[in-house]
């Protein structure tokens, strides 16, 4: 296959999902199909202004703003211009980002060649990213910032690993998961510089427009509503799909607690660190916990859970279990959303039911049990016939 068709492919999509939230909207309607973008877009006026960002603005969009001061300030890059212009920008950035850190993985020993395993990751989660760029989101930008820092760590690129790292966080906090893999790594001492230089640097950057005191009053707005969204949110987590199914609803805490513990419990293995097959599968156990554990997750939220399920499936030589599992994951969490399914079914089951999150959950099962088992498992994969 050519490999110029899937970058072509990633941009009619982003374009599509841009052209298509805007022209849906139509006179009286109170809110854009694209509030996302302008929650993020007006973020940006109201630190011009010095106004608070984690307040409710429900004349100009519903719901809250949620990321960094700063993630409002660069976001000035897109707020110039007109609607459709700026989301057809930001939708581009996404997937050209996402694009680009597959394109960029590192070559792994398996049983296909690395250009085929790139492919077929990114043909894999073009629907996952389709429906994320729909909500404007910046989950596929996430998603291909967790895959660069982890590509430029592979290369020893520490100061674009930390960078791409410290960009993610401070769009969405959880991705300080990633720090996880510099573990890995020689010179941790350097790439600790590196991640402290640019958390001063883009924590910053809003000074550019107001004061250090308000600045200092809007990260201390930001972690309260943070904080009280931890306290009253479940989302498409593991949390939410524990409520739907049992009722069960135990302390976020303890919840995250557990969870805390099973994604460090591989990193104890201090031996295997050296095999780069177990770095890419706690690469895809980050994509998938950072999800998973996250109260705030929505559907758009599983591309990043979807590129981890990719990334672990793959680059692996092929079992009828993992197979079946992808394939789960292929329908139940990609295609769910979409008009595959009839609304009737969504409304009535695919929704109450969490069923997007159900094949997540099996994975990273299975992803945390390959890691556990490591020693057990076959160190050379058998060789598959190279498709013609």
């Amino acid at each position: 296959m050519r490999r110029w068709l899937l970058p072509a492919v990633y941009l009619l999509l982003a374009w599509i999902a841009a052209v298509q939230q805007w022209s849906l909207q139509r006179p009286g309607d109170p809110y854009t199909h694209y509030n996302n973008y302008i929650i993020f877009r007006q973020a940006f006026a109201h630190l011009v202004r010095g106004q608070d960002l984690y307040v409710q603005y429900l004349t100009e969009h519903w719901d809250y703003f949620r990321y960094s001061p700063s993630f409002a300030f660069a976001f000035g890059a897109f707020a110039w211009l007109p609607d459709v212009a700026g989301l057809l920008l930001w939708n581009t950035l996404n997937a050209m980002v996402l694009l680009l850190s597959l394109w960029t993985l590192p070559t792994l020993p398996t049983p296909f060649s690395g250009d085929r395993v790139r492919l077929a990751v990114g043909w894999f989660v073009a629907v996952e990213m389709m429906t994320a760029l729909q909500n404007a989101q910046s989950n596929v930008l996430i998603a291909g910032l967790l895959i660069l820092a982890f590509n430029g760590a592979e290369r020893r690129l520490y100061a674009l690993a930390t960078l791409a790292l410290v960009v993610a966080a401070f769009i969405k906090p959880f991705a300080l998961a990633g720090f996880s893999l510099f573990l890995f790594y020689p010179e941790k001492g350097r790439a600790a510089l590196w991640a402290l230089l640019w958390t001063a640097v883009v924590a910053a950057l809003p000074l550019a427009v107001v004061s250090p005191a308000r600045l200092s009053g809007l990260y201390a707005s930001w972690w309260g509503l943070l904080s009280s969204d931890f306290a009253g949110a479940t989302g498409l987590s593991l949390m939410g799909w524990l409520a739907s199914w049992f009722n069960w609803r135990p302390p976020k805490v303890v919840v995250d607690l557990v969870g805390i513990a099973l994604f460090c419990w591989p990193l104890a293995y201090v031996a295997r660190y050296r095999d780069i097959r177990f770095r890419l599968l706690v690469l895809c156990n980050v994509l998938l916990w950072v999800v998973l554990f996250n109260h705030k997750a929505e559907s758009s939220s599983y591309i990043i859970a979807i590129c981890g399920v990719g990334l672990w499936y793959f680059p692996q030589a092929k079992t009828r279990l993992n197979l079946i599992l992808v394939c789960l994951a292929f329908v139940f969490t990609c295609l769910s959303p979409t008009d595959v399914f009839p609304r009737s079914l969504s409304a009535s089951f695919f929704e109450p039911f969490t069923i997007k999150v159900v094949p997540c959950i099996l994975i990273w099962l299975k992803v945390t049990y390959e890691l556990v088992t490591w020693n057990d498992r076959p160190r050379v994969a058998p060789r598959m016939a190279a498709a013609s």
